[in-house]
């Protein structure tokens, strides 16, 4: 059938003059590329973006605006504090990350390794880029989180301080989770932040393939060695976001990232794509130049992530569709830690500035610090530490939480800071002081951690 439909064209085509063969080809194209858009706008779950990443100008855009679910493309702001962490020095490309019960437990994709075992955190990045892998974003988060919920929250602050307003995380790796959303706009801004802000990190995404042990694992996005120019970025699927996919282009003096969510299967995503590269690609600019994207690169000696943060304005409906599961409500601290030589306290909790989004980004007042019951550091004794920080705000901070979760236990302690050096950064030493003996502080401690405090006991 197909063959005769071919020769009827074909006949048709050779008794038409040349002049009238051009334009009939354009409107056939036309009418093909409409069947397309009518199938797109016919689902809901579907959006698009293209924006030059020269000039910010915005090429194609159909429910750019409109909430969806990430899925995986959640692991792009996953690898995004992964990045900064690394040009903080907080860690680097053979630092070994721990791999919890929590993170051995996450479903497929998966790398599977288990848990108590260690990776590199380079190894982590490829698990994430090429296998999607589900364990490694939650070991990541946890590791510069403290927690993976509290992770989230530096996630969702990191969003605002890039203006993607209408985000917000959930956990790291985007399985599903009902407040868990984001936009196909916010998605091509976090696109254009990795490449602009992490030059160094930015060629993790072009690969195409990594082994880890006797296991080979290859790049789910196809479009790598399909379309010319195109050097990234990220793949994702859950039931309820359909296939999405955000890829970067640079190509004869041009650059674009472009988003598809929702495609009803990974080959029609990637022809959409593809399509989509075709059509704008030409379109945008050779010339511009300078960041789209403001960088707000956070180092040990500032913030981390944003105790609370101001979730967007915009009165945007929740998608209709549900995700299938549920995840529990995260927890309001962030976490941070000392760099790695002074990294014998545990994960200091940071109450940083509420972040608020808008087209130029602005700080809100920082939360008012909290006093503790005393700075004075006893002159003798055992005592217990809680936490260090590089603010001493945020050590007392940290004091005054721990008291209020244990009060009973620190009835009689002694709160205070005191400070230390460490290749030039002072930090804050988060203490309790007032006990008699070994037994005495090492029970209080044990105690503390049954409340899931961690501490250590010294003596001064």
């Amino acid at each position: 059938m197909g063959v005769i439909v071919r020769q009827v064209w074909a006949g048709f085509f050779s008794r038409i003059p040349y002049s009238s063969k051009s334009l009939l080809v354009m409107l056939m194209a036309l009418a093909i590329a409409a069947g397309n858009a009518g199938q797109a706008s016919a689902n809901p779950r579907y959006a698009a973006y293209v924006m030059d990443a020269k000039t910010g100008q915005v090429l194609f855009q159909s429910n750019g605006n409109d909430r969806r679910y990430p899925a995986s493309l959640t692991k792009m702001m996953t690898l995004y504090l992964v990045f900064e962490a690394m040009n903080a020095g907080r860690i680097n490309k053979n630092t070994r990350i721990r791999v919890s019960a929590n993170a051995a437990a996450e479903p497929p994709t998966k790398i599977g390794l288990k848990a108590g075992s260690t990776i590199t955190v380079e190894n982590a990045i490829l698990a994430l880029i090429t296998r999607s892998a589900n364990d490694m974003a939650t070991a990541l988060g946890e590791h510069l989180g403290g927690s993976e919920a509290n992770f989230a929250k530096m996630m969702t602050a990191k969003a605002r301080q890039l203006g993607m307003d209408s985000t917000q995380f959930r956990n790291a790796h985007g399985l599903p989770n009902n407040a868990q959303y984001t936009t196909a706009r916010d998605m091509a801004i976090l696109g254009i932040a990795l490449r602009e802000h992490f030059p160094r990190q930015y060629p993790y995404f072009s690969t195409t393939s990594f082994t880890l042990g006797k296991t080979r694992y290859n790049n789910h996005n196809r479009l790598l060695n399909r379309v010319e120019g195109v050097d990234g970025i990220k793949t994702g699927y859950i039931r309820a976001s359909g296939f999405n996919l955000v890829t970067s282009v640079q190509n004869n003096g041009r650059s674009v990232v472009a988003v598809v969510m929702g495609g009803q299967s990974a080959k029609s995503r990637d022809d959409h794509m593809a399509a989509l590269i075709r059509e704008y690609l030409p379109k945008a600019s050779r010339g511009g130049g300078g960041q789209l994207i403001a960088s707000r690169t956070l180092t040990p000696s500032t913030a981390v992530a944003a105790s609370a943060v101001a979730l967007p304005k915009r009165n945007i409906p929740t998608p209709d569709f549900r995700p299938q599961d549920e995840i529990g409500q995260i927890a309001v601290a962030a976490y941070a830690q000392e760099p790695a030589a002074a990294r014998f306290a545990p994960p200091v909790p940071i109450p940083s500035p509420v972040v608020a989004a808008s087209e130029a980004i602005e700080a809100a007042t920082p939360i008012d610090p909290v006093q503790t019951a005393s700075t004075t550091r006893p002159s003798a004794g055992w005592v217990i530490q809680v936490a260090s920080s590089p603010s001493e705000r945020e050590a007392k901070a940290f004091l005054e939480s721990t008291t209020q979760k244990a009060s009973g236990l620190l009835a009689n302690a002694t709160a205070f800071t005191e400070t230390f050096d460490n290749k030039g950064t002072t930090f804050f030493r988060a203490r309790f002081g007032g006990f008699g003996s070994k037994n005495e502080a090492w029970n209080a401690c044990g105690a503390l951690k049954k409340k899931k405090i961690d501490c250590y006991a010294v003596q001064l």
